[in-house]
This record gives structure tokens, C-alpha cells and sequence, in this order.
């Protein structure tokens, strides 16, 4: 049964439930699947833009660095795949919450921001009904949990949150964080890289955060962020 979609609800949610829809429904050979998902699924990305214009793209550049992580932590095939399309989507959520929260505003109420924190669970139960996207709407589910278990929707900590989700928590906030007057973006990632690593071992898993450093290090003077979408997107994980 699909989840009940309300008045409340954005309306691009009914568009993009149609597209995930159609994916499902293809009957593909195990050799082609990941690209034709990949592909497919970046579509849709780009229909949860449209209606969050306020974080154009950060979708597709979370599943950058989520898949530059994920290759340092040693994913399979598989697992990577799996990453990628719940980066993609991981903020598909907000689009469930009431319209005066889904506008990128950042002076609510504090009852706004509890509501808000259901976006990655009502996420995943959207996800969970389409086979191809299940593993996905587990790591989406958990990427606020936090290493202390001090995150939400459930509390869990340590190892006992998926490692897709540990991934995904990093790549999400790397990208997230904002450095006003900064326009440089090497610039921008070392100062947000500093950040990821102050709250490395209370949010974050710090060998996972530790990978993310030493990815870092292996582009000095490059934007880490633009290498990975390369990276992601022109190679055989597109």
C-alpha cells in the first residue's frame, strides 16, 4: 500500500512517486541495472531541485562525496549503488513535512524543527515500497543518527548505524555547511572539512571522517567536492 499523500504534502511528491514508479516496474538485465537506476533515479533528483530550489544539487553532490568515501571505506559493488541512490534522494522527506517547512527558512519555530526531524523517516517509508530503492531507504532513514546516539529519528549509535548511513551523514553535512564570504570553494571545503573533523567521534564515525581528510589530502589545491562529481558522474558508477 502506498503511503497516503495529503493535502499538506508537496505536490512534485505525487511526479516523483510516478517516475520511481515507472523505474521499478523495468525489467533489466543485472549487466545494465546500476547505470539505467543511476540514471534514472539522477532524474528524479533533479525533480526534488525543482521543488527544494533553495539546495539545487546538493543531492548530486552528496552522492559524490558519498561514493568517494564509500570506495575509501572498501563498499562492494552493491553497496556503492545502493549509497549512491540514497544520497540522491536522502532529502526526499522534506517534501512530506507541511509547505511552510519545506522553503529552506531558517528562522522557525523549535516545533518546526522537531517536525523537521522526521523528514529522513517519512523518507524512507515513501522509499521502501519500491523494491529497487529498500537497502536505500534504510541508509536514508539513519543518515541523522549520530556516532554518540545522540541523532534522530531513533537514537542508535556507533557501528549499529549502517555504514551507508555513517557515509552519508558526512557527505550531507560536508556539503550543507555554509561559509559566508568564502566564494573560493578550496577554500570553502578546507574550512567545512574543519568543521566535519571537530565533531568527528559525537556525530560523525571518525575513521569514516579520518577517510574523508585523506581524500582531501590526495587533491591539495583542488575542490574536493568538484573532483568527486567528476569523478562520480563521468565513470563507470554513473
Amino acid at each position: 500500500m502506498r503511503p497516503h499523500i495529503s493535502e499538506q504534502i508537496h505536490p512534485g511528491i505525487i511526479t516523483i512517486q510516478g517516475m520511481l514508479r515507472k523505474i521499478d516496474c523495468l525489467q533489466l538485465p543485472l549487466a545494465s541495472r546500476r547505470d539505467v537506476e543511476s540514471i534514472l533515479v539522477r532524474q528524479v533528483s533533479k525533480e526534488i531541485d525543482r521543488a527544494l530550489p533553495w539546495q539545487w544539487g546538493h543531492g548530486r553532490r552528496t552522492a559524490a562525496i558519498s561514493l568517494a568515501i564509500g570506495e575509501a571505506a572498501g563498499l562492494t559493488a552493491d553497496e556503492l549503488h545502493d549509497l549512491k541512490l540514497a544520497a540522491l534522494l536522502h532529502d526526499i522527506g522534506i517534501l512530506m513535512l507541511p509547505a511552510h517547512l519545506t522553503t529552506g527558512n531558517d528562522s522557525l519555530e523549535p516545533e518546526s524543527y522537531i517536525a523537521i526531524q522526521n523528514h529522513s523517516r517519512l523518507g524512507a517509508q515513501l522509499l521502501e515500497h519500491f523494491p529497487f530503492l529498500r537497502e536505500a531507504s534504510i541508509l536514508i532513514a539513519h543518515h541523522h543518527e549520530r556516532w554518540d546516539g545522540s541523532g534522530y529519528p531513533y537514537g542508535i549509535r556507533g557501528r549499529f548505524i549502517p555504514l551507508g548511513s555513517r557515509i552519508l551523514s558526512i557527505a550531507d553535512a560536508f556539503d550543507a555547511i555554509r561559509i559566508p564570504k568564502v566564494s573560493n570553494p578550496v577554500a570553502r571545503n578546507r574550512i567545512a572539512l574543519r568543521i566535519i573533523r571537530v565533531a568527528a567521534g559525537t556525530q560523525f564515525d571518525p575513521e569514516l571522517v579520518q577517510a574523508l581528510c585523506l581524500l582531501q589530502e590526495s587533491i591539495p589545491g583542488s575542490d574536493l567536492v568538484h573532483s568527486a562529481m567528476r569523478n562520480c558522474f563521468d565513470s563507470r558508477l554513473k
